[in-house]
């Protein structure tokens, strides 16, 4: 970690401060949905054997310190980003050279190229596609330079379930709220202010961009009202993040959906001859739906398909007529695998999808170093920073998966290898550590104040809608803009930053000139 560019933050409290705090954060989350399911470490299905019990989502006490000028850039390049990988799914021939090299040595990824073959050969009926994208960043401070500038590098970017544009966007009014009602002492006032706060306007941004789609599907096919069909996971602790842009749909766009269990896909969905979507609510099914998008929050990992009906049920939903958030297509394009394309010192492939230089090297700007782990220069150069403990500490190794918890860090990582066959390394990259600066921060998780350092990650959220082209027609971009933002918090013991998966906590900026 890199020293601190920021003022001495956050403000002591005192004991009644902090408890008129942490009284008004609670019941004011909770109020407005800034709430998960607990989880079963928690309180225990025995205690809430009907699942009707919400907690405060983790969250900080006080928006934390973040460089104004990193954060307005990556609002700034968020567009070129949707540019870039919408570009990225509607290029199958090049995609399918990334993918190929993964398909013998992760499975996940070889049946998801099985359902696009399959569909492919019958024929896609939609040639739309949506993306509700993610792009995470951390500042960087180079600590071999002194005085280094902070910097933004890119963690991630997600295709598939981008999540938290609902509570994100209830965080940043928060933090204002407690601002508002001088729940800050007077002296941290020269810090956090009304004009240091920007507001994420990320639940009506994304809900707007399913609406698009929506919009987009076009003349409908059957005489049956139309829907959003949202495809989530059951049980599912982040149900309220989801719930707050379904409100928005509706009450903001007057568009109807739906909650629909990945796994009563089949159960509840059926094609028309023409491959039109029909969903049957299960609780009123003489009223039949025309779905018109369908949007997963579940699909991007290997637990959410233990069965083979799993599959089978992907595979109608792309097989449909409904337009797709994302295609199987555009959650391959966010692989790391890509990613690691992309980043590789020296790589030729960015700007065959951002030919303006001056966007592709603002785009560059952003990347960590990253190499993979095949046979090629770059991949024989990483074996060696990888199994080297000294070398490897500078690094983190990631497989081609969604969500927190899948990753290995530092020293760590040599030992996993050796447990690994050689063959199956390529199916993971290897990346250059972000440095961040020292912070400090508060979070309430599970009713305990924990204090300390933090390490926050900036998530900037864009919507994407285009054609995907057919033959030698690259197809076009419909929809272009960025969405809001999410900061996610994390202790500094702490390598992983997932929320949902118990290591991070929701937060806001509040901005600084450094």
């Amino acid at each position: 970690m890199a020293p601190s560019l920021y003022p001495d933050y956050p403000p002591e409290l005192t004991t009644e401060r902090e408890k008129y705090l942490l009284a008004n954060l609670k019941d004011w989350s909770i109020a407005h949905g800034l709430a998960v399911r607990p989880a079963p470490s928690f309180v225990t299905q025995d205690q809430d054997p009907s699942g009707v019990l919400a907690t405060t989502a983790p969250i900080t006490l006080f928006p934390s310190l973040f460089p104004r000028a990193c954060f307005e850039e990556g609002l700034a390049i968020q567009k070129a980003y949707n540019e870039l990988y919408s570009a990225i799914a509607r290029d199958e021939e090049w995609l399918k050279g990334i993918v190929e090299e993964l398909v013998n040595i992760d499975d996940f990824v070889a049946k998801l190229w099985e359902i696009h073959v399959a569909v492919k050969k019958e024929g896609y009926v939609q040639e739309l596609s949506l993306g509700l994208f993610r792009s995470d960043y951390m500042v960087h401070v180079d600590p071999s330079i002194s005085g280094a500038p902070a910097g933004l590098k890119q963690v991630e970017f997600n295709t598939i379930a981008s999540s938290f544009g609902g509570l994100s966007s209830q965080v940043s009014v928060l933090h204002n709220y407690l601002l508002n009602i001088n729940a800050y002492p007077s002296s941290a006032s020269a810090i956090i202010k009304a004009d240091a706060l920007p507001q994420s306007k990320s639940a009506s941004s994304l809900a707007a961009g399913l609406a698009s789609a929506h919009k987009a599907y076009g003349t409908s096919r059957t005489s049956y009202p139309r829907c959003v069909l949202f495809v989530v996971q059951d049980p599912e602790r982040n149900v309220f993040d989801q719930r707050l842009l379904e409100y928005s749909l509706l009450s903001e766009n007057g568009v109807r959906s739906f909650r629909l269990p990945f796994h009563r896909t089949l159960l509840d969905t059926k094609l028309d001859p023409d491959r039109t979507l029909i969903y049957v609510p299960p609780h009123s099914q003489t009223t039949p739906y025309e779905a018109t998008t369908v949007y997963f929050r579940a699909g991007y990992s290997p637990d959410d398909h233990p069965r083979s009906e799993d599959w089978a049920a992907r595979l109608q939903l792309e097989r449909s007529r409904a337009i797709k958030c994302p295609s199987i297509l555009t959650q391959l394009a966010g692989c790391k695998k890509i990613q690691q394309v992309l980043a590789t010192p020296q790589s030729p492939h960015l700007k065959r999808f951002l030919p303006d230089d001056a966007t592709a090297s603002r785009v560059l700007r952003t990347f960590a170093p990253i190499y993979p782990l095949d046979k090629s220069n770059a991949g024989e150069e990483a074996r060696n920073l990888a199994t080297n403990p000294e070398s490897a500490n500078k690094y983190v190794l990631k497989p081609q998966r969604e969500g927190g918890g899948n990753n290995i860090y530092r020293k760590a990582i040599p030992k996993f290898l050796k447990s690994l066959p050689e063959s199956h390394w390529p199916a993971y990259i290897l990346m250059e550590m972000i440095e961040p600066p020292a912070l400090r921060n508060a979070i309430l998780r599970n009713g305990e104040v924990q204090k300390g350092g933090v390490i926050g990650e900036l998530g900037v959220y864009g919507v994407c809608l285009w054609k995907n082209g057919t033959g030698q027609k690259a197809g076009e971009v419909l929809e272009n803009w960025e969405a809001g933002y999410l900061l996610r918090t994390k202790g500094d013991q702490s390598e992983e930053g997932g929320v949902a998966a118990g290591f991070g906590a929701v937060d806001s900026c509040c901005l600084v000139d450094v």
